[in-house]
């Protein structure tokens, strides 16, 4: 029987009565260094057994918490996009936030393309050591190192990116030229430290934020495909996180690219970690803008 999240500290609530759907992808097809993120929703759900209820806010368990079965990632990317955008549209139709847990980035497409239809445009908030802004990569237009540039190509999304560290020459010419996307890489926020006033006076009210773990600094989480040094510390994430839903309605998040190695406990708790604090957030923003 799989394990849900939170598993003996709170039921899994009915799919109808959840604020937030849970929905496990366990996808990779695309790894390019690293494998493993197979492996990373059922990682993920183990080790929120330890989490503590209280995240130093309150209790956003208490809103009901719904765990999906695993998305079927059997197939092709494209079928196993499908698998996951069903559960999304599910997770929708129940009016809840859907919470995707990977799995390689490539994920968070399917995501994407359910609420495109339901909310039409909103903004991603994207945790990243890399843009994703490949055209292809290895001859894959749904490579995880392509899941931002089919955002804004094929479903006009802006983007904002936090803590990229590691791009290649067209990813940096296509950020130039596209105006749907901005963001701060880790070297600015290292030199300068988190502004005031995050997103852009223009970007939209309704976001989803996709966290890939190696977007923090490899001694928060190792265990990712491609830990790059430099990354962003736990508690600048948390800060980056409370300035980005400020005003705003989170309308779905996702956390992806944990690669669980044997005996590397703390990189499977600290993803569990994130994704209760992003819970709270989705959360908090349902309730004030209810």
């Amino acid at each position: 029987m799989e394990t849900y999240f939170l598993e003996g500290e709170i039921p899994n609530c009915e799919p109808e009565k959840a604020v937030v759907h849970v929905i496990p992808a366990p996808l990779e097809t695309s790894v390019s260094y690293g494998g493993g993120t197979s492996g990373g929703p059922a990682a993920i759900l183990e080790a929120s057994i330890q989490l503590e209820l209280w995240n130093g806010r309150s209790c956003p368990a208490e809103a009901g918490i719904h765990t999906a079965s695993f998305a079927d990632c059997s197939g092709d990317t494209e079928n196993s996009l499908g698998a996951i955008e069903k559960s999304v549209v599910f997770a929708l139709e129940c009016g809840a936030v859907p919470f995707v847990i990977g799995g390689e980035h490539t994920v968070t497409l399917g995501a994407l393309r359910a609420l495109k239809k339901e909310h039409g445009t909103f903004g991603i908030v994207q945790f990243d050591a890399h843009a994703d802004l490949r055209s292809s990569y290895e001859g894959d237009p749904l490579s995880h190192a392509c899941v931002m540039r089919r955002a804004v190509e094929d479903l006009g999304l802006p983007v904002f990116q936090l803590g990229v560290r590691a791009l290649c020459v067209d990813e940096v010419e296509f950020r130039k030229k596209s105006s749907l996307v901005s963001g701060i890489d880790a070297r600015a926020l290292y030199l300068n430290g988190i502004p005031e006033s995050l997103l852009p006076d223009n970007f939209p009210e309704n976001i989803y934020i996709s966290f890939d773990v190696d977007g923090l600094d490899p001694s928060v989480i190792r265990a990712t495909g491609t830990p790059v040094p430099g990354g962003i510390s736990w508690h600048d994430a948390l800060s980056l996180i409370e300035k980005a839903v400020a005003g705003r309605k989170v309308i779905g998040a996702d956390v992806v690219e944990l690669a669980p190695q044997a005996g590397d406990h703390a990189s499977d708790f600290a993803a569990a970690q994130l994704v209760y604090e992003l819970i709270g957030h989705c959360v908090e923003s349902q309730e004030s803008k209810s």
